[in-house]
Parts: C-alpha cells; sequence; structure tokens
C-alpha cells in the first residue's frame, strides 16, 4: 500500500511540473492594441484639427497674393469685424488694452508672428491703428489675411 501512495504523489508531482510551465510570467508586453489605439487618436486628430481654426465670420477682401508657409506654433490671431469690433483669438478685446494685451503675449511666445484679419468694409484707418498696435506689442511679423482668387492687378485676372 506504501507504494500506491508514493506513486499517486509522483503523478501529482508530474502534473505540478506541467502546470507550472504553462503559469511561467510573461516577459513580454503585447503593444498591438497600444498601436491601434494610437492610429486611431492620430487619425481623429488629424480630421479635428482643421475644424479648430478661429471661427470668426469675416469677408475677407481677395487678393492675388499665395498662402502663408505653416508654422510650428499656433498663430497668434487678430481680427476687426465690419462692426469695428476687434477680436484677439476668438475673445473680443477693447483697444485701449489691446497692446498691454500684446505685451504680455509677446513675452510668452518665441515667434513675433501675428495674422491680421480685417473685414473688407472696414476703413484703412482702423486696420493702421490695429497694425501700430501690433507693432507696439512687440509683433513686428503681421501678416495680412485675404482670400484668393481675387484681381492680380497684372491684367491676366
Amino acid at each position: 500500500m506504501g507504494g500506491a501512495v508514493q506513486q499517486s504523489g509522483e503523478r501529482r508531482a508530474r502534473r505540478g511540473r506541467r502546470r507550472g510551465k504553462h503559469r511561467r510570467v510573461m516577459g513580454e508586453i503585447n503593444i498591438t492594441p497600444f498601436v491601434d489605439v494610437m492610429l486611431v487618436l492620430l487619425i481623429i486628430f488629424m480630421v479635428a484639427t482643421p475644424l479648430m481654426t478661429v471661427g470668426v465670420p469675416v469677408e475677407l477682401p481677395k487678393t492675388a497674393a499665395t498662402a502663408l508657409p505653416a508654422v510650428e506654433e499656433e498663430p497668434l490671431t487678430i481680427t476687426i469685424t465690419a462692426e469695428g469690433e476687434v477680436l484677439l483669438q476668438k475673445t473680443p478685446i477693447a483697444r485701449m488694452e489691446l497692446v498691454a494685451k500684446l505685451r504680455a503675449i509677446a513675452v510668452e511666445r518665441n515667434d513675433d508672428k501675428v495674422f491680421l484679419r480685417a473685414d473688407g468694409a472696414v476703413p484703412y484707418k482702423d486696420v493702421a491703428q490695429i497694425m501700430g498696435a501690433l507693432n507696439a506689442g512687440g509683433f513686428h511679423n503681421i501678416g495680412l489675411v485675404t482670400d484668393t482668387g481675387g484681381p492680380s492687378l497684372d491684367g491676366q485676372n
């Protein structure tokens, strides 16, 4: 009878060893789900980014100028609406506060580029005053935003 007990103990030991081989800790990480999630996020951001531009309705004048090259920072945008309201990005700002706000922003930014959007109905005097405020605020690289498809003034249309 002692032999039978010893034999069943050996079987259990062998079975235990076999189970132990299957329960080893896996030393590798499966990154396939991580890559899948990152690709989905990349696609979402690629689709959503163009929709996040400044959305103030302004009737821009049309010119023959080409588009400016892309920049690495989000561009600072000043908008003058047809009613004469001044917006910093999408936030309305009083003209008297503009220079102080621009100086504070200029300290934090690496680039002194600013885009000025003005409705075609805005008098040139108002545009020139805002350009002077931009210059006084530390922004010397001013890009005037227009729509394409306007007259080229060289007789070609």
